[in-house]
């Protein structure tokens, strides 16, 4: 097979697979098409080709790809982008970086890379200065997977401690998605913080319905079911989280009984 048979092929798989996930919704890779220049033609072919590398984690070969398109031409933004995405990958954080706000510096309203950077700047402690890049994301009316950036922004203004931003975030995400099973769960755990027992019951049940059970979700669904005086629920939700995941820190702060 030759090069260019490889790249339709590789570019095939990227529209098929769809979007890879962070531990939330993760990235955008801002893929292009219309009437570019030769340049801006050889730089897209390289940079679906660098994505679809970095999807099945070929990380070597997808910056080969990436930096083989900015090459091509250095001012086509969905590459630097990408590039932001595989250094991040591979813990280049001062290189992730500069990629991303190279990115933004070619075009600030493309929402890829405001959520992409967002994300960078959440999972390296900046978790206040990200929710700017997923509203910034969110500012484009073309932009096809606003969900992804609400999730993104309730995450991180979780992890920052803004709960209320966080179920606003959230709850906005389900209007777009109401399947969407990290929103679900995410305001059940907030409800329940709030002491919501029947709210936080309510969305962990939906997510239930949708989603494989997680250490976590079964030992939130253990405690809401323990504040509401279920015994039958809290008992199968326990003996779940024992069976499914006897060596996690949920089941051993069941077995310590820190219903909390």
């Amino acid at each position: 097979m030759n090069r260019f048979m490889l790249m339709a092929c590789a570019v095939a798989t990227v529209w098929l697979a769809g979007c890879a996930t962070q531990p939330t919704e993760g990235p955008d890779y801002g893929l292009q098409r219309g009437d570019d220049s030769a340049a801006q033609q050889r730089a897209r072919a390289h940079t679906d080709l660098g994505v679809s590398y970095f999807q099945v984690g070929s990380n070597g070969v997808a910056l080969q790809e990436l930096q083989d398109a900015v090459q091509a031409d250095p001012d086509y933004g969905p590459a630097y982008n990408g590039l932001g995405l595989v250094y991040m990958k591979l813990n280049e954080n001062g290189k992730a970086e500069r990629a991303f706000q190279r990115a933004l510096s070619i075009n600030p309203n493309d929402s890829e890379a405001n959520n992409n950077y967002g994300w960078f700047l959440c999972q390296t402690g900046h978790e206040s200065e990200s929710i700017k890049y997923f509203v910034g994301a969110l500012r484009n009316p073309l932009y096809r997977t606003p969900y992804k950036a609400y999730i993104n922004a309730g995450v991180c203004s979780k992890k920052a401690g803004d709960l209320a931003s966080a179920q606003d975030f959230f709850l906005k995400a389900l209007h777009y998605r109401p399947s969407q099973s990290d929103a679900l769960y995410n305001l059940a755990d907030i409800f329940y913080t709030h002491g919501n027992y029947g709210q936080a019951k309510s969305y962990l049940d939906r997510y239930d319905r949708l989603a494989r059970p997680t250490a976590k979700s079964l030992w939130l669904g253990a405690r809401i079911a323990h504040r509401l005086g279920n015994g039958v629920s809290e008992a199968q939700y326990a003996s779940a989280l024992r069976q499914n995941f006897p060596g996690s820190d949920e089941a051993k702060a069941l077995m310590n009984g820190q219903f909390r």
